[in-house]
């Protein structure tokens, strides 16, 4: 197992811990990561988007010339797809737009994020988070402190509520349970910042995040 350096919130080492080889050692599995990302993305998009149909369209239910002596075309219904104001023919209807993901898929979905984010160096592993009260601006110092450059996906316990309160209002922090930790999550941000306790194993894994 590699060893990782754990630091402490103003940037100075305090030992090291070892990232386990099967979440943090693996060859990243690009198309596994790209299915999985697109169905996280794709189960949250809404789906209401909605169209009338010509049943929907309110009038239309008197034909609008008779059928021949016209010299026109026979019609129906004003309410057709081709008239102005007429239903929508094939148009979108309110559907369900997520995918069914295996669950081993979306787990190795996120050791490959992991892997490829430890493989560049950018995985950082904190002692623990020692916020007396909420406050944006240490939380911003420690970010300099660890040499963060770059966006951050910050990996907290469900005790880290200064923590969370800390880091949420920076715009290039993204803040997250351990439990809720995703492929799409590692692989948008720059850095990923663990503490002791969240740091993921291959006999405790991180959650399986989203996928449908």
């Amino acid at each position: 197992m590699p060893k990782q350096k754990v630091r402490t919130q103003i940037g100075s080492e305090s030992g090291s811990v070892d990232l386990d080889d099967a979440v943090f050692g693996i060859e990243p599995n690009t198309a596994v990561m790209h299915q999985v990302v697109t169905a996280q993305l794709a189960a949250r998009r809404s789906g209401t988007h909605n169209t009338k149909t010509r049943a929907e369209v309110r009038g239309g239910g008197a034909k609008p010339w008779k059928q021949k002596g016209t010299g026109r075309a026979r019609h129906g219904s004003i309410r057709s797809p081709q008239w102005v104001g007429g239903g929508i023919a094939l148009g979108p209807k309110p559907r369900d737009y997520s995918q069914r993901t295996p669950k081993k898929m979306i787990r190795l979905a996120l050791r490959s994020a992991l892997s490829d984010r430890a493989a560049d160096g950018k995985v950082i592993v904190v002692d623990e988070w020692q916020f007396d009260a909420p406050r944006t601006r240490d939380a911003k110092s420690a970010l300099e402190a660890l040499e963060v450059e770059g966006s951050a996906l910050v990996v907290l316990g469900p005790d880290d509520v200064s923590a969370a309160k800390s880091f949420r209002n920076l715009p290039e922090v993204q803040v997250t349970e351990a439990r809720e930790l995703s492929a799409y999550d590692v692989l948008v941000n720059d850095y990923v910042i663990f503490t002791k306790a969240t740091v993921p194993t291959a006999d405790a894994p991180a959650a399986e995040g989203e996928g449908g």
